[in-house]
């Protein structure tokens, strides 16, 4: 299923390019309808966004920004920081100023709606897309996962492994795939990332006993303290004073034990350091999956996820 991609994917690619690149090419993607971007330079005092297409003006009315402007369901704040960053819109007509200055009026609304009628619309849990990280919050990341329309991915549906902020996952702007995880009454979609990251046996894969390699302390416990190795996979040391959460360390490890789901670690040290992100790996090329099982076939705990339609 060809969908709508998130905002920022077309403003750079040759036929874009081509289209603004003359009043000509302009007024043949406003008989053709086609779908461009173009960057917003400016949000006026009435909410007018200005865009950035080279060979004329383009100006995008408020009440054609997004979807849920003119019916007051979306703030205003949703156009405002648009300024700076890619927008898909629609040509939709032209007028000529007091100067004589032709002007593109444009429309990223339309290009919303139909995002949400010919491809969110047909989207089933289980489905794999394409979503780009927006801005995050301590409980979860926002995507746009078309045409500037954005859907959540709750913290605890990131990886596996528990982090305390979607910051030390994704950066903002960070091309993803995600999950299509659910979908409410009012078609908005929930979305999930952690069964893209691999299963446990496919992580553990890339860990020997007799190794020293690199984790993040993730959680330090009376009992043990949580280092994360990737993602999707985290193994236990011994506590030890003075390690705190989002320490790096440098792990031994001691033992892999399939049928427990278990890594047994031992700190060599731990340290403070900033590093980036790591890229994500994605352990499938699919485009939908109806059920993921992370736990080994053998393990006596199971842990899975199903997606269910509601259709």
């Amino acid at each position: 299923m060809k969908g709508y991609q998130p905002e920022g994917q077309l403003i750079n690619t040759a036929e874009n390019r081509k289209a603004l690149s003359s009043p000509a090419g302009i007024r043949e993607a406003y008989c053709s309808g086609s779908v461009l971007e173009g960057r917003a330079l400016l949000c006026d005092n009435e909410h007018n966004l200005h865009i950035e297409l080279g060979a004329m003006r383009g100006i995008i009315p408020r009440t054609e920004g997004a979807v849920g402007i003119e019916e007051g369901t979306v703030r205003d704040i949703a156009l405002i920081s648009r300024v700076n960053k890619p927008v898909c819109f629609k040509v939709t007509g032209f007028k000529t100023n007091d100067n004589g200055e032709s002007i593109a009026i444009l429309s990223r609304k339309s290009v919303q709606l139909a995002c949400m009628e010919e491809y969110l619309s047909k989207l089933i849990p289980g489905d794999i897309i394409n979503a780009r990280v927006t801005h995050m919050e301590s409980f979860g990341a926002f995507a746009d996962i078309g045409a500037g329309i954005s859907a959540l991915l709750p913290i605890d549906s990131i990886s596996i492994s528990r982090i305390p902020h979607p910051n030390v996952r994704f950066v903002q702007g960070q091309c993803i795939k995600a999950i299509v995880k659910s979908i409410d009454e009012q078609g908005r979609i929930t979305l999930t990332h952690k069964e893209l990251l691999g299963t446990w046996e496919q992580n553990a894969a890339a860990f020997n006993p007799g190794e020293t390699v690199p984790g993040i302390v993730r959680s330090v416990e009376k009992y043990g303290i949580f280092v994360e190795l990737a993602p999707n996979l985290a193994g236990l040391a011994e506590y030890s004073e003075g390690i705190e959460e989002g320490c790096h360390a440098c792990v031994y490890i001691k033992n892999v034990i399939p049928e427990r789901m278990k890594i047994k670690l031992i700190i060599v040290d731990s340290f403070e350091a900033q590093y980036p992100p790591a890229p994500t790996k994605y352990y499938t090329d699919t485009d939908h999956m109806d059920r993921w099982v992370y736990s080994p076939e053998f393990c006596s705990k199971v842990v899975e996820t199903v997606f269910i339609s509601e259709s």
